[in-house]
């Protein structure tokens, strides 16, 4: 009994203990965040347009007496992950960093020949020539799919979870379970808490997104929308689903890729998945174009779009010329603009910088 007394205690001090951005948040704090009204975001500076539209948005089309008032069951809203609300830059995307650490530098597995070499090849396109072979997004999730093909759902989770705790490259004080951009963590918040219903749209594994975001966020790991893996029956071998039945003695395992979900797949995904066209969509590169146009596009309700820029020197690995290219598109297409140099108040807390 006293443990459960202690145990409710700590909860309700995480969940009321104030929001400082000094260190990297941990995630269980990450998770604690709370933001219902305009007045609860913390790392949003005061002067932010970007935050101010957002803010104008919601208690516009939530506001019942508004002509712009969107039904609680209408009120939906998508996120693209890597490089909207997570880091995507020390050096690169999650999945592509753990698809590393699996093919390259596990003790415990053997990568076929072409494996191994592909993932030399994303390595050096990585960390030295920062050019990727043709084809290289669907390829290389073929080969990351691959390295992990055989293993059943919870030994992927649990892989997935051991990666979460290594540190971020370049960034101090910072592991990749934590390398949300807080500030991002509380527009997914604040939405939650006026009754959108958030998803999240990313080419990244599915499996892989679950683990490192559902809990953290509050996503129901139904409304993570990814890149799938075939997943198989132990049994089944190379017989087809629709001729195969499970057994009593089966259980589950991964394979090979199917489609990778990007740019126009987003929005046939989004159809599949959710049936509803989203009043809200946010994104940060070229690749989120369909599903941010998606949102704007003969929509029947207000809608709007928010494209985060990677603009910041200081406190990440921002891009300049990206920045400006991306800058150029949400301006021709009517997108808003979330500057992380000029909107945020912190990316990761102020303990975290750049590794001299």
């Amino acid at each position: 009994m006293k443990k459960k007394i202690l145990a409710a205690l700590t909860a309700g001090l995480i969940a009321c203990a104030p929001f400082t951005a000094v260190d990297a948040m941990p995630r269980d704090q990450i998770a604690a965040i709370q933001v219902k009204k305009a007045k609860d975001f913390k790392f949003w500076n005061k002067n932010s347009a970007a935050h101010k539209k957002l803010v104008e948005f919601v208690t516009d089309v939530t506001n019942k007496r508004s002509k712009n008032f969107i039904p609680v069951e209408d009120r939906i809203a998508t996120f693209d992950m890597d490089g909207t609300f997570i880091c995507e830059t020390a050096p690169y995307y999650f999945e592509w960093m753990l698809y590393l650490e699996r093919a390259l530098y596990d003790e415990n597995f053997t990568p076929s020949d072409y494996d191994r070499e592909y993932a030399q090849k994303i390595e050096e396109g990585i960390r030295v020539t920062k050019k990727f072979p043709k084809n290289v997004d669907v390829d290389e999730a073929k080969s990351q799919e691959s390295v992990f093909a055989g293993m059943t759902p919870a030994e992927y989770e649990r892989y997935v979870q051991n990666f979460m705790n290594k540190p971020v490259e370049g960034l101090t004080n910072l592991k990749w379970g934590e390398a949300f951009y807080l500030p991002m963590v509380e527009v997914i918040k604040y939405l939650k808490a006026n009754d959108f219903t958030v998803y999240v749209v990313t080419g990244s594994d599915r499996p892989t997104m679950r683990v490192l975001i559902s809990k953290i966020l509050g996503v129901p790991s139904n409304n993570v929308i990814g890149t799938d893996p075939k997943i198989f029956a132990a049994h089944q071998g190379e017989i087809s689903a629709d001729n195969y039945v499970y057994r009593h003695d089966d259980y589950l395992i991964r394979g090979q890729l199917t489609q990778k979900n990007l740019k126009m797949n987003k929005v046939v995904a989004i159809e599949h998945e959710i049936g509803k066209q989203p009043v809200l969509a946010f994104g940060n590169s070229s690749g989120d174009t369909s599903m941010l146009n998606y949102a704007l596009t003969g929509n029947k309700y207000k809608s709007a779009a928010f494209f985060v820029i990677c603009d910041d020197l200081e406190r990440e690995f921002g891009n300049i010329a990206k920045a400006e290219s991306c800058r150029k598109l949400a301006k021709e297409n009517g997108w808003n603009t979330i500057s992380m140099k000029n909107d945020f108040k912190t990316i990761y807390g102020d303990n975290v910088k750049l590794a001299k």
